[in-house]
């Protein structure tokens, strides 16, 4: 049962417990929104500990920005709603799923210029955990067939959701779901609804992304996606590996044709390494379902990334070892679509479509790896779905880039 946000504020504010249910705190259409904003498991009246708590940032070309904290009692995740949804970070113990990039500030979109720098303009907000690449494009900034400027990685992770609801589950296990509806409309292109939602549990080390693109439009039109999400230390180092079950690997481009013998490894911070890149074609099991896992030198330490291969077919992992300073990151990236242009992948068979009214779903599960038992389990699996299969290590990219 929804409450007006009056009532939900001021439910939130005091000291007798409420029941667990749905906090819409951002409505575009009602042109509300919480501000600054909390819920635990006391106010609720649940005894597992838990407390989401939006944030709303004040300078720099961060203003205005809404940070959701889900902290699950033993994790938080800070969740970006103004940037698409994204995720900032994750931290648990030790261990943050994340990386230090050159912008420190969660940028603002209003501040964000696409196709600044020949379609490079992204990148000045670029620093989260997890970062939508979509839907309408993604991939490498470039001039499409029809003459269009195809900034880099598309829109959506710089458009702010319209809708943002919380949804904490009346029942143990209490499942806390936070999604927002974020919209991509353009005059005579597209008419896209996406619903970006995120899902955790009290007292677990994973959580799952399960996102929803609708074509609201009278045409068929075409849609990509990457999941590009991006770890730096502690699990980044010197000797980290990166696994999954692989039926076929390629370089990107002719940078990464040299690093082909040592292309799942990596270095320790190098000036002026730039970047390496490199598309895999996971196996799956007999569900469609694959992962690929990302572990430091020790092996103790890691996170593995589970993800439907009927919904994302392929995988980028991307190595970016360069000076801790200009940004020290490793990508593992499922998608619809390698990273290369939209013109390069429709004869790579790439660029799905989707007919009016149609619906396509993404889910993806983020699982903290906090122990070497954890790792060699999650080793053994990827094992497991190999089966022994071959990979085929192609030597030349599959497009012949300029």
């Amino acid at each position: 049962m929804k409450r007006s946000l009056i009532a939900i504020t001021l439910l939130s504010l005091i000291s007798t417990p409420i029941i667990a249910k749905e906090f819409v705190i951002t409505d575009a259409q009602a042109a509300t929104d919480v501000g600054n904003w909390h819920i635990d498991n006391k106010a609720l009246g649940i005894d597992k500990t838990f407390s989401v708590t939006q944030r709303v940032l004040h300078g720099g070309k961060q203003a205005g920005v809404r940070v959701i904290d889900i902290d699950n009692g033993v994790m938080t995740i800070s969740l970006i709603p103004t940037r698409g949804m994204n995720i900032f970070e994750v931290k648990s113990g030790d261990i943050r799923l994340g990386w230090d990039s050159p912008v420190k500030e969660i940028v603002n979109p209003s501040f964000i210029e696409l196709e600044s720098r020949n379609g490079l303009g992204w990148l000045d907000g670029f620093n989260e955990m997890m970062v939508r690449c979509g839907f309408e494009w993604t991939g490498h900034p470039g001039v499409d067939d029809d003459g269009q400027l195809l900034s880099l990685h598309g829109r959506v992770g710089n458009t702010p959701a319209s809708t943002v609801i919380v949804d904490i589950a009346e029942q143990a296990p209490y499942t806390i779901t936070v999604k927002g509806a974020v919209y991509e409309k353009t005059f005579k292109k597209n008419d896209y609804e996406v619903w970006a939602g995120l899902t955790v549990v009290p007292g677990e080390k994973s959580f799952s992304l399960h996102d929803q693109l609708t074509n609201l439009g009278d045409y068929e039109n075409e849609y990509q996606i990457i999941y590009h999400s991006n770890y730096g230390q502690p699990l980044l180092e010197e000797g980290a590996k990166f696994s999954a079950p692989i039926k076929e690997v390629s370089p990107f481009n002719q940078r990464a044709v040299g690093e082909m013998n040592r292309w799942n490894q990596y270095a320790a911070p190098t000036v002026d390494y730039d970047e390496t890149v490199y598309n895999i074609v996971p196996y799956a099991d007999s569900n469609g379902k694959t992962l690929a896992m990302l572990e430091n030198k020790r092996g103790d330490k890691g996170i593995a990334v589970s993800f439907d291969t009927k919904q994302l077919p392929v995988l980028t992992m991307w190595k970016n070892t360069d000076t801790l300073k200009q940004g020290y990151v490793t990508g593992i990236e499922p998608g619809t679509s390698y990273a290369y242009n939209r013109k390069y992948q429709r004869e790579l068979g790439l660029v799905p479509k989707i007919k009016p009214g149609e619906q396509k779903t993404f889910d993806l599960t983020f699982t903290i790896l906090d122990s070497k038992e954890a790792v060699q389990k999650t080793a053994q699996a990827i094992a497991d779905i190999q089966g022994g299969k071959p990979i085929a290590v192609l030597e030349t990219p599959l497009v012949n880039l300029p």
